[in-house]
């Protein structure tokens, strides 16, 4: 019974593997090498809007070159977006002057956010199908 669990585990683990998709995304315009690049993906615009993302990733700006980090994720076939946080002081969080606007940097996948309001999942959101590489750039904002 046990080696019969094993296989059915082992055989699931390569399945799922099977079904990711390798998904490069080319982070631009980095200003400093201070604290983290954090990542978010999200499923849909719901998930977006009460920021509870599918997972979040951060990436150690040590791994910067010429302003630019390549970050790689591995994720099923699905509509995807992207959000970035440029955490400078590695707190987790956006941080906001007394006017609310944002201090660090932020972006989004294949989209340069230019309004004062969060945008809509609609703009930044990719589609994952069955390719070897995917390929996504998130220029960083700085207000």
């Amino acid at each position: 019974m046990i080696v019969i669990n094993l296989a059915i585990v082992i055989l699931s683990f390569f399945n799922a593997t099977e079904l990711a998709q390798n998904v490069e995304v080319r982070v631009t315009g980095i200003r400093n090498n201070k604290g983290f690049i954090v990542i978010s993906v999200f499923k849909d615009q719901s998930t977006f809007a009460k920021e509870r993302p599918l997972f979040t990733k951060k990436f150690d700006k040590k791994e910067m070159q010429n302003n630019m980090l390549l970050a790689k994720f591995h994720l099923e076939e699905g509509h995807y977006g992207f959000a970035l946080l440029d955490d400078e002081n590695n707190n987790a969080q956006m941080e906001y002057s007394f006017l609310g606007i944002p201090e660090e940097g932020f972006g989004f996948s294949d989209y340069y956010h230019t309004g004062f309001t969060r945008p809509k999942f609609e703009s930044f959101k990719l589609e994952i199908t069955k390719q070897v590489v995917h390929k996504s750039t998130i220029k960083i904002r700085y207000m």
